[in-house]
């Protein structure tokens, strides 16, 4: 997995994808995440990158040409799928970051300033996505936000397919809680399921507190949950119950 980041602030990028578990794939070769400053393709030796928008208007514009012979190099030997991260791109989700983690290569333009001439846009991005509706100062937290979701799902990231696959947002459900370490901590114990040792009953409470989680908390994601077996049903049907008494 190829990612690269077009920034005008590399630095930033690599404080952070050259950490913790991103940091040690890339040590280990699994993912690649490098930063490319757009400055250093500016054509005056100021290696300026903005100028004034036409029509008037507060604030500067990122310029056309330094993007796209940024873009131009680094796609050079391969396919490559490019992404603008903007506050009018579709939303980032689940589904979106296993439909990146298909690509080989994957280009994230991260913005400045008031935006980006949009004939950069319609030249040369496939696609723009939203980290969520609000403004940032610049796309570079969009774009490691992107960057880890992607590269965690890649075979070895974590130690196995799992860590992944059972977390929030995989199925289109929220995540069960979680406990550790003492049992009973400020008066407020661990269920004692967790504690009993029986596998399969650890699992369904695990499964129904994913469902009424979910349920409370997202039901725009609950709405459009399909049962996966009659257990699933069974425990629907427990929770609509608890909710009428």
């Amino acid at each position: 997995m190829k990612i690269d980041i077009m920034t005008l602030f590399p630095e930033m990028i690599e404080a952070v994808m050259r950490e913790s578990i991103i940091g040690r794939a890339q040590e280990k070769g699994l993912v690649s995440v490098s930063a490319t400053n757009i400055r250093d393709y500016a054509l005056d030796k100021h290696h300026k990158a903005d100028d004034a928008p036409y029509g008037g208007g507060r604030g500067q514009v990122m310029l056309a040409e330094p993007l796209f012979l940024c873009h131009e190099a680094l796609c050079a030997g391969g396919q490559v799928h490019t992404v603008f991260l903007s506050a009018q791109g579709r939303p980032f989700d689940q589904a979106k970051a296993r439909e990146l983690l298909a690509r080989e290569h994957v280009i994230l333009v991260c913005g400045h300033y008031e935006g980006v001439d949009q004939r950069f846009i319609d030249a040369c991005v496939d696609e723009e996505i939203s980290i969520g509706d609000f403004v940032l100062t610049g796309g570079e937290i969009p774009a490691m936000a992107v960057a880890d979701a992607v590269c965690r799902m890649v075979p070895g990231v974590l130690p196995d397919e799992e860590a992944f696959t059972a977390e929030s947002h995989w199925a289109g459900l929220l995540e069960h809680p979680h406990y550790t370490r003492p049992e009973n901590w400020r008066d407020r114990p661990v269920p004692d399921v967790l504690l009993s040792g029986h596998h399969a009953n650890i699992e369904a409470w695990r499964r129904e507190m994913s469902l009424r989680r979910t349920k409370q908390d997202r039901p725009d994601l609950f709405a459009h949950f399909i049962p996966r077996d009659k257990t699933d049903q069974k425990l629907l049907r427990r929770i609509e119950e608890d909710e009428q008494t």
